[in-house]
């Protein structure tokens, strides 16, 4: 089938650097991205991740961790279980 249908988006232009970035480091362009993209939402009949919204203990979490706060520092695989009590 001829590729003839086109997708137009506004985006952050920082987002979409970083983005393309990535894809470039994965040998793959912005249209075979979305290409892919699309091929799993069609595939799974659906968004090909789960969409939340984070409760408050995540939201809390994810706040500390940008602010490098409440953080369990880990020298090793055997220090990190050690500290989760395994």
């Amino acid at each position: 089938m001829a590729k003839t249908a086109t997708i137009r988006a506004r985006i952050e232009p920082e987002l979409k650097q970083e983005v393309e970035n990535l894809f470039k480091k994965l040998g793959i362009s912005t249209t075979e991205a979305i290409v892919m993209f699309y091929r799993q939402v069609k595939l799974r009949k659906g968004l090909p991740f789960n969409v939340v919204v984070p409760n408050k203990t995540t939201e809390r979490v994810f706040k500390d961790t940008d602010a490098n706060k409440n953080l369990i520092r880990c020298e090793t695989v055997d220090d990190m279980f050690e500290k989760l009590g395994m």
